[in-house]
């Protein structure tokens, strides 16, 4: 067909907006639809038995149960991969299925994980009390330095457990050192890249293994969804889609498939407003005398600085700040008088969002008045003065 041999002439090569709004949209089989339908079914039949069998023996790519292949998730699996520069995709129901499908595809009992520390809290309760009752033990590293993964590494490690950066104070790691050496020793490296996205940074052109996404972030963007995404080689994808994704079942629904596939058109807008508001208000908080740190990848007096523009193609959404004022009491109060910043986890969605620490640790922890902002859409002077009237609360 015209539109397939458009799709093999465009895969070699980065091209956003073909991705995002042709590729894998054959409008002919669907009425020439602009949008394409939601596939909701669980089933799917067969004229004959020997059609039935092929497509049994082949169900990666056919079509039987939409547990496991579904015409609409597959149209967003291959927008992720391609918009990953990944050979395969497998979207799943949450980023923490995306996290427990990648990292247990990767170990066996007696294995060895290496981690940064700190990673998101799903991630760090898998390798902390899940996996060990199946002999799998993991070592949490700082993973700003390259030795810290070569001290850290044994005969018996096979996976290395990235986020760069991470989603309170945004430290990063050397992706393509990182991969160098796990490529040396065998080991697979995954990553965490939802404070990302493809469109800002793309793990596997360093040479990463596995890229995983809470795609409720970003990529959804509208705050209407749960879904992950597991990005790589055909290979890997494969084995996983055998094993822990049939078994498992964190499967996403078309019908929330078709909402990503409609968020996917406007992701590019949407992380250049979120961006741009971003940095308007870094500029007006970083001097601001009642706050004392800021922690943001392309802060200039960040020392990951030089990494970050190496790294990442442009600044996201996502900092945190820290009060001066380290009373609970004010530092709520603070928070509850934002009119447009609402008080919630996640990011990504279309509005504006604060995680104040308080809410996590005890009033004496040294982290107390620590504020996580996610920028939204909002217009920024909006933002702004919101910001400027609940700081004189403090």
């Amino acid at each position: 067909m015209k539109n397939k041999s458009k799709i093999k002439n465009q895969r070699s090569k980065f091209n956003q907006s073909f991705i995002i709004n042709q590729l894998a949209e054959d409008r002919e089989k669907y009425f020439n639809a602009v949008a394409p339908p939601i596939i909701q079914t669980s089933n799917f039949a067969y004229q004959t038995v020997d059609e039935f069998t092929n497509a049994i023996q082949h169900e990666k790519d056919e079509h039987i149960y939409t547990r496991g292949n579904n015409p609409t998730v597959n149209m967003l699996c291959q927008k992720m991969a391609a918009l990953e520069g990944a050979e395969d995709c497998l979207m799943v129901g949450s980023g923490a299925a995306a996290i427990t499908n990648s990292v247990m595809s990767q170990v066996s009992a007696g294995d060895h994980i290496i981690s940064v520390r700190k990673p998101y809290t799903w991630a760090e309760h898998l390798m902390t009390k899940i996996l060990p009752r199946f002999g799998v033990e993991t070592t949490f590293i700082d993973g700003t330095k390259l030795e810290n993964f070569e001290n850290a590494c044994t005969e018996k490690t096979k996976l290395i457990y990235l986020e760069s950066p991470n989603s309170w104070t945004f430290e990063l790691q050397d992706l393509a050192k990182i991969a160098e050496f796990a490529i040396s020793k065998e080991i697979t490296t995954v990553i965490d890249n939802s404070y990302c996205t493809a469109l800002c940074q793309r793990p596997i052109d360093l040479g990463i293994d596995l890229v995983i996404y809470s795609a409720t972030k970003y990529y959804n963007g509208h705050s209407d969804v749960v879904a992950g995404a597991i990005c790589g080689s055909k290979e890997k994808i494969t084995q996983i889609f055998h094993n822990e994704f049939m078994t498992f079942g964190n499967i996403l629904a078309p019908q929330n498939a078709w909402l990503m596939l409609r968020s996917l058109r406007t992701l590019p807008i949407r992380l250049k407003q979120s961006s741009e508001s971003t940095l308007k208000i870094l500029e007006y908080l970083k001097d601001h005398p009642k706050v004392e740190q800021i922690w943001y990848p392309f802060d200039e007096s960040n020392p990951q600085f030089c990494l970050a523009e190496q790294q990442m193609k442009m600044p996201m959404g996502m900092f945190t700040i820290a009060l001066k004022n380290r009373n609970v009491a004010t530092i709520k109060r603070f928070c509850e008088s934002l009119h447009y910043f609402l008080i919630a986890v996640s990011w990504g969605g279309h509005e504006s969002l604060i995680m104040p620490k308080c809410a996590f640790v005890d009033e004496n922890d040294s982290q107390v008045s620590m504020i996580r902002f996610y920028i939204g859409l909002e217009e920024a002077d909006v933002l702004l003065e919101d910001l400027d009237r609940s700081l004189k609360i403090l």
